[in-house]
């Protein structure tokens, strides 16, 4: 049903996507634009760590910070937009999007294409970092190098309303540069509430761009078993209706796949509980409800949204220090030995110790091996300390040292060097009514963007209602991936795992079985650090979020996989009884 007090547009508006990360396919704006049909292209160029690598950029250059690759994509594809009438909207503008805007516009100039080009501006809170007493709640008291509020979209639509035809952002959440088009194109008000909470799902699924037509998909071996489909996978399409219901789509002909799975996957994606906060909505992820409507063509719809809380997040990044790691290997029989041995050599012969040094030991050897490499394991020492030097050649020239007075077969993967910066991520909120959002428009003129008027603390969400257990059944000791997907990521020092199933009697056994005890069997890692466990029942699914498990965030490196872009994957392949009348 179309929110009240809407009249007139009835068609759907078609939003494509085109980039999930500063980094991603630089020819994936030209296969959007020529590829079908779209009303609006979108891309999201941001992330956590992506805002301390454009700090560190406008540190060295104040008028940069924003994701260069953008102009090097509009170069090829301004002339294809505007002869499509495709408008564009993305927050490559990062911790500049003025700049951003400017440079835009000497490009059209360059190519001789009038364009309109708009920006948003005002999440960028650094120089108001005492204000906010942002210090205090960074580890160690250092002071931000960037500070970002994390804006809505509704200044992507008051720059659409006035006609701009592309509008850059700086730190806005990755879901409205979608829900801006959305909300421009149908006349949303502020208080539509679970229209704005659809496009907020449907820019979910997109904006990370092909994990949602194949990508990152735990069941790519068994849906795609030649691969061939995988080769070039497809950038995703929402087709957005006016009540926030939404079909997801690709371009016909391109490879990958849009299925419920796939979809269900990216729903799960760095997300919390049952509630998803956005600065205009907060979307109730147990109320979606997805369906296969076609080839290619998943239906979503049943979306429940409240109203947004009355703080925004800010991301917070900092200078950690410095950090140097060696990795060494050891090969064939005593490898404990060899790696205390070597460890006890190391710290004894350091001059000056540093604040942090951390081993790990990757046991990728097997016994009685036919080659060497699968007969080694990896040591791997990391390093992190306030001071350059102490982490430096100091450090890793030790290491090097050993060579020839440690253990048989010493072999380093590394060599010596000197320590590298790290980032520190801190999260904290702020009250929305203390940010100033503005739409800049083509003409210089401005608009302060209303902090909404109708919030909502967010609570947690009742829990989720579990199905009948099933009866017990002959089971078989197998990879819970044999029957389960899982995606999982970062947020901040924490991570997320979303594991989901296919079948209703397999969400009978997983709801019942894949509890917070079991994860901490299974994933040792996480024995000692506060888990929570969501369950959604309508995607078959349990999101677990695991607090403290990347440290201080993505960039201070607390683990071999940082990101936890893996984590889902390691648990899919631990053993477990599953019942034999489930399995494939």
């Amino acid at each position: 049903m179309t929110p009240s007090g809407i009249e007139g547009v009835r068609t759907p508006v078609r939003i494509g996507n085109c980039s999930g990360f500063y980094g991603d396919r630089l020819s994936a704006m030209h296969e959007m634009l020529t590829g079908g049909e779209l009303d609006f292209l979108t891309g999201d160029y941001l992330a956590e760590l992506t805002m301390l690598i454009l700090g560190r950029d406008r540190m060295k250059n104040p008028q940069r910070g924003y994701a260069k690759t953008f102009l090097r994509q509009l170069e090829e594809c301004l002339g294809i937009a505007k002869e499509r009438g495709v408008r564009i909207v993305a927050n490559a503008g990062g911790l500049n999007p003025a700049g951003l805007a400017e440079a835009v516009r000497a490009l059209a100039d360059e190519l001789g294409i009038a364009v309109s080009v708009a920006h948003v501006e005002g999440d960028d809170v650094l120089a108001r970092a005492d204000e906010f007493g942002f210090a205090a709640q960074i580890p160690g008291g250092a002071a931000p190098l960037t500070a970002n509020a994390y804006l809505g979209a509704w200044g992507i639509v008051d720059c659409l309303d006035s006609g701009a035809d592309i509008v850059v952002t700086g730190r806005v959440t990755d879901a409205s540069v979608i829900a801006g088009p959305a909300a421009a194109h149908f006349g949303w008000r502020r208080d539509h509430h679970s229209a704005i909470a659809g496009a907020i799902a449907a820019g979910h699924i997109i904006e990370c761009g092909a994990q949602a037509t194949g990508g990152n998909y735990s069941f790519f071996a068994r849906d795609f078993p030649d691969l061939t489909a995988l080769m070039h996978p497809g950038f995703p399409i929402a087709e957005i209706h006016a009540d926030g219901s939404s079909v997801i789509t690709k371009h016909p002909g391109t490879d990958g796949a849009v299925t419920v799975d796939t979809v269900t996957a990216q729903l799960l994606y760095e997300i919390t509980g049952a509630r998803y906060a956005n600065p205009d909505a907060t979307l109730r992820v147990d109320s979606i409800e997805l369906s296969d409507d076609g080839p290619d063509r998943v239906s979503v719809s049943g979306v429940v949204g409240e109203p947004p809380p009355p703080t925004l997040k800010v991301s917070l990044n900092s200078i950690g220090g410095f950090r140097n790691e060696m990795t060494l290997i050891l090969t064939g029989l005593d490898v404990e030995a060899k790696a205390e041995l070597v460890r006890r050599q190391l710290e004894s012969s350091l001059t000056a110790k540093p604040a942090e040094l951390e081993w790990t030991l990757a046991r990728t050897d097997h016994p009685d091996a036919d080659t060497e490499q699968a007969a080694s394991a990896l040591l791997r020492c990391v390093a992190r300390d306030p001071d350059p030097n102490t982490v430096g050649r100091q450090f890793s020239s030790a290491a090097v040292e050993l060579a020839l007075a440690s253990y048989p077969g010493f072999t380093s993967t590394t060599p010596p060097g000197d320590g590298q910066v790290y980032g520190v991520f801190t999260a904290v909120y702020i009250p929305a009514g203390r940010v100033d959002h503005v739409a800049v428009h083509a003409d210089g003129s401005r608009t302060a963007i209303a902090t909404a008027t109708a919030t909502r603390e967010l609570e947690t969400a009742p829990p989720g209602v579990l199905p009948e257990p099933l009866p017990a059944r002959p089971a078989r000791w197998v990879p819970l991936g044999t029957i389960a997907g899982a995606r999982s990521g970062d947020k901040g020092g924490s991570a997320n795992i979303g594991v989901w199933v296919r079948t209703d009697d397999q969400w009978r056994w997983l709801a019942h079985t894949l509890t917070v005890a079991k994860l901490r069997e299974l994933l040792p890692e996480t024995a000692d650090l506060p888990v929570t466990r969501h369950v959604l029942g309508n995607l078959r699914a349990v999101n677990f979020v695991i607090d403290g498990i990347l440290g201080q965030g993505v960039a201070y490196q607390a683990r071999f996989d940082p990101q936890a872009k893996g984590l889902g994957e390691w648990l899919r392949s631990r053993h477990i009884d599953i019942p034999e009348e489930l399995l494939p």
